[in-house]
């Protein structure tokens, strides 16, 4: 059963640069690019989009659940690290995705954080789909460093 659907168009522009177009006319095109010495680097490559969109849903998703307590963590800001290995047949993969998902506040400031990191991974569309078959890991630290959940090390810390 399909609950929705949507279609992303590229065209090449030049070589291994491509303009990538979206079905909503409100977004802006976007340019990718492989990196030298095969593209020119004109924009970000599939993997660096992979790992953007992986970090970029965790991050959202976090601000949801955040947001459905009241609490609030802005800035928030996500790093995503991707790792490229080489498989048996040594061809480039990504092997893993970590990304530490860092909070603009305090983890005392927060209410009901212990549900909050138990549980905003599973509402984030792209990583779960992607971790059946590259293993993504995701930290949550607050503004001091702390580390409040690590999917590696789950469940969530509690905040003290």
């Amino acid at each position: 059963m399909i609950d929705s659907e949507f279609t992303i168009e590229l065209r090449q522009q030049v070589d291994y640069r491509f303009e990538v177009r979206f079905d909503n006319p409100a977004i802006a095109p976007l340019l990718t690019d492989e990196t030298a010495p095969l593209g020119g680097d004109a924009g970000p490559n599939p993997s660096r989009l992979l790992g953007t969109a992986v970090a970029n849903c965790l991050a959202a998703s976090l601000l949801f659940a955040m947001r459905k307590f009241k609490n609030t963590c802005e800035p928030l800001r996500a790093v995503a690290a991707v790792r490229l290995v080489r498989n048996e047949q040594k061809r480039l993969r990504i092997g893993r995705i970590a990304v530490d998902l860092h909070l603009g506040v305090a983890a005392g400031k927060l209410v009901q954080l212990d549900r909050v990191l138990g549980q905003f991974e599973e509402f984030c569309v792209v990583t779960q789909s992607v971790r059946a078959g590259i293993r993504v890991e995701v930290r949550v630290l607050d503004r001091d460093g702390r580390l409040l959940h690590d999917s590696a090390a789950s469940p969530a810390v509690s905040p003290g």
